[in-house]
């Protein structure tokens, strides 16, 4: 037990450590045990659901928590989708850093989302919204500030089946790798701009790519 308690202990030093890294002000203690509750979740469900093929909790971690996290400086505003967000990400960690702000969390996999309610009610996270839908489909009563995504391999089809979310001065961001592919930048009908995300403790590139609704190239 007192080999378990260092080690929770010293996951909670290494979450601190992340964020302190990432500019992320006013993270509490309740915050990063929430954040570690989720990852232990997914980790359990994941033996039955398969929904990511990371399942060391220290590479969770990294790939998925701090990677999650490193989107936030990005996003101003106060209504957003996470589009096709499997297991919770970027969504659930970002729902747990930034409270005063709503997420729909959207899945086309009807288990991904019964985990994600599940995640819901055991955290007590009243500001994420789990709906099982194909995003095409999606008619919301209120635009979003932005949509977020890792899944989405295309930039392309990621702006013309979200674009319609968005709210006339919104953002759409997919977060990519080491590489961004250029002729898939040029084929995006609206102004972009492509950042790097600074991940803690990992050595790999990531990037963002965000497209803006409402400014033609």
């Amino acid at each position: 037990m007192d080999c378990l308690n260092d080690m929770m202990g010293d996951r909670h030093v290494q979450i601190r450590q992340a964020v302190e890294k990432l500019g992320l002000q006013n993270v509490n203690d309740a915050q990063i045990q929430k954040w570690l509750d989720y990852l232990s979740l997914l980790q359990k469900w994941n033996k039955t659901y398969n929904m990511t093929s990371i399942t060391a909790m220290d590479d969770m971690l990294v790939k998925h928590l701090f990677d999650s996290l490193s989107l936030a400086p990005f996003l101003p505003g106060e209504h957003i989708i996470d589009v096709g967000t499997g297991g919770g990400l970027p969504g659930v960690p970002l729902a747990i850093l930034m409270p005063e702000k709503t997420f729909v969390l959207v899945d086309s996999v009807g288990k991904k989302i019964r985990f994600l309610n599940h995640v819901k009610k055991a955290l007590k996270l009243d500001n994420i919204t789990p709906l099982n839908i194909r995003i095409e489909a999606y008619k919301p009563e209120k635009p979003f500030d932005h949509v977020v995504s890792r899944a989405f391999s295309s930039l392309s089809d990621f702006y013309r089946l979200c674009q319609h979310l968005l709210t006339d001065s919104g953002t759409l961001l997919a977060m990519k790798g080491a590489k961004v592919d250029e002729n898939e930048l040029q084929a995006l009908p609206v102004k972009y701009e492509v950042k790097e995300l600074h991940v803690p403790m990992l050595e790999a590139q990531r990037h963002v790519v965000i497209m803006h609704k409402n400014m033609n190239r």
